[in-house]
């Protein structure tokens, strides 16, 4: 019997009704139903023993899942409870419609890239994390500096001195990264978005590099003393000086069903108002 992880963001108060009527429908089907609540902390746990996830939420939620999914090619079927859903992208009413699509093998589906952050200290790894959207290097408390040196491909690119920076994938390029003065990129490219966030050199502006290359971000001394790493929005993780971060694309890549240019371009126009005016 296929086992199937419904995944509940606590939060949503739509989220366990529906996940309800969602288990029903798949144990109908003959599937074994196992619920989940997630209340957006939530440790990272291995979703080995699933066939699919299906995620009552938001994009957080997705993230949540892409992450614990990724190791096992485990394809993720993302209902939108939230606000933008530019990952979630599949509307509360027409999940049946399409979540029977899905068990027949004919629902639409994109392949998107996630990212690595490998931490360093003392030439030793003592944090590894995995993300869909973004890596965000910053001082814990805002209005503080931070120094980082950063290269690509062993390219020295910058030292940069600003509030801190984001590394986004292109899905994540419509996340804190654009909210920074990012560009928007096709969530189905393979590319890092490197921006800097209140950078003091007006030259430092964003940049959008091969995703088959190799970030590495090292901490310079500053007299900022609390600074984090934190990636897709879980909780900080503490840096020091002389700490360095490798960022680099998995591999393996989540599948996201659903999920179609159309829903993207029809997100930017409607949610972000992408539109070329008040009367486009």
């Amino acid at each position: 019997m296929k086992k199937v992880l419904v995944l509940i963001n606590v939060s949503k108060d739509e989220s366990l009704f529906l996940s309800q009527k969602v288990s029903d429908f798949l144990k109908q089907k003959g599937y074994e139903v196992v619920l989940l609540s997630y209340d957006g902390f939530c440790d990272d746990t291995s979703f080995s023993e699933y066939d699919f996830v299906v995620t009552l939420g938001g994009d957080g939620t997705v993230l949540y899942a892409a992450r614990n999914s990724i190791d096992y090619n485990i394809p993720i079927f993302p209902i939108n409870l939230g606000e933008f859903g530019f990952i979630a992208s599949i509307n509360k009413e027409e999940w049946e419609k399409q979540l029977d699509l899905f068990l027949n093998d004919k629902a639409v589906y994109q392949e998107r890239t996630m990212i690595k952050a490998d931490l360093y200290r003392k030439d030793k790894i003592i944090a590894k994390s995995y993300a869909l959207n973004d890596v965000v290097i910053s001082a814990k408390n805002t209005a503080r500096t931070v120094a980082l040196d950063v290269s690509y491909n062993s390219y020295h690119l910058c030292k940069l001195k600003s509030d801190g920076v984001i590394v986004s994938t292109a899905t994540g390029s419509t996340a804190y990264s654009a909210s920074a003065g990012g560009p928007i990129v096709e969530p189905s490219l393979n590319a890092f978005v490197f921006t800097p966030i209140n950078s003091f050199s007006l030259s430092s502006r964003p940049i959008v590099l091969n995703g088959e290359g190799k970030i590495e971000i090292v901490i310079q001394p500053c007299r900022t003393k609390e600074i984090c790493m934190i990636v897709d929005g879980q909780e900080p993780v503490t840096l020091q000086t002389n700490d360095k971060i490798i960022i680099t694309t998995i591999e393996k890549k989540i599948k996201l069903i659903c999920s179609t240019k159309d829903n993207f371009y029809n997100a930017l126009r409607s949610k972000m108002n992408w539109s070329g005016g008040p009367h486009a």
